[in-house]
């Protein structure tokens, strides 16, 4: 895709949006701005996580925005967000990402700083992360009433393994944010909206832990319910067999047609032998309902 460079001037400061970036573009505002080689190198890395430093005369931050489909079955970084690679001073904001992000598109506010204008895209950003959290969140009550109420065979292993891996990516990915973003310092003024970031950050961390316990107690539930149902089979086929072990012992005596067995003979030995059957199978059915096995 065409690189797209967009540039908005604020009353103090200057803000250079580029997207799509290519080496040529990147290498023209590093030189411009004087940034520094490595930093640009890590702002074209598509699966760079979070991490933020800080130079003489700006300040170095990566942040990812989820991005992806939640019913897409992505297990990875680079799937489920993109980043926006931020150099930052008093006097310009620089941001680099490939992504189309919408909260990028459409500024029409006015900001008195450049700070207040990276809290407000930190702020949009992790707002990205509240859709995927309520769809996770909505998925596991479906597939837990599924499994308790109605037919749990519906259920694939794989769903569950698709939803737990995407909570737990994300919630590692929130957790490495947090830790970057508590390195940022800002000016007094713009302290409250930064601690709101971090307050929305940790409400999100906590929120996807809960999500990801609750994956794998379904993991385990539908586990142990495919478990149970596979124990249930099994003892319906050893009753079975426990009927009928001693009943195919008798019938396999009397049908080997031996000439010295005066029961074959015998005008009633065929009443007698189902008889002594009819008793063996009554006798087995009292003692498993004694036992509290049927």
């Amino acid at each position: 895709m065409e690189t797209r460079v967009k540039e908005l001037k604020f009353e103090r400061f200057i803000w250079i949006d580029i997207c799509q970036p290519d080496r040529s573009n990147l290498d023209k505002i590093a030189k411009e701005f004087n940034l520094d080689f490595f930093q640009i190198k890590d702002s074209l890395e598509t699966g760079h996580l979070p991490k933020f430093e800080t130079q003489d005369n700006y300040s170095f931050l990566i942040l990812r925005a989820y991005t992806a489909n939640i019913d897409e079955r992505v297990t990875n970084v680079t799937d489920l967000s993109n980043k926006v690679a931020f150099f930052y001073s008093d006097k310009k904001v620089i941001t680099i990402h490939r992504a189309n992000f919408e909260f990028l598109e459409n500024i029409s506010k006015n900001f008195s700083s450049s700070e207040e204008f990276l809290l407000y895209i930190l702020h949009k950003m992790m707002e990205t992360y509240n859709a995927p959290l309520k769809l996770l969140s909505d998925k596991n009550d479906e597939i837990e009433k599924t499994i308790f109420l109605k037919d749990y065979s519906v259920i694939s292993l794989e769903d569950l393994y698709f939803q737990k891996t995407q909570t737990r990516i994300i919630k590692k990915l929130l957790q490495i944010t947090q830790n970057v973003v508590n390195q940022i310092d800002v000016a007094e003024q713009t302290k409250t909206a930064l601690q709101d970031i971090k307050d929305k950050l940790l409400s999100l961390t906590l929120s996807y832990e809960e999500v990801l316990e609750n994956s794998n107690n379904l993991l385990n539930t539908y586990l142990s319910v495919n478990a149970q149902k596979s124990n249930d089979v099994m003892k319906l086929l050893t009753i079975f067999s426990a009927f009928f072990l001693p009943l195919t012992f008798i019938a396999g005596i009397y049908g080997m047609n031996f000439e010295n067995m005066p029961e074959l003979r015998w005008h009633l030995g065929y009443f007698f032998t189902m008889g002594v059957m009819v008793i063996i199978a009554v006798i087995i059915f009292y003692w498993f309902k004694r036992k509290k096995i049927l």
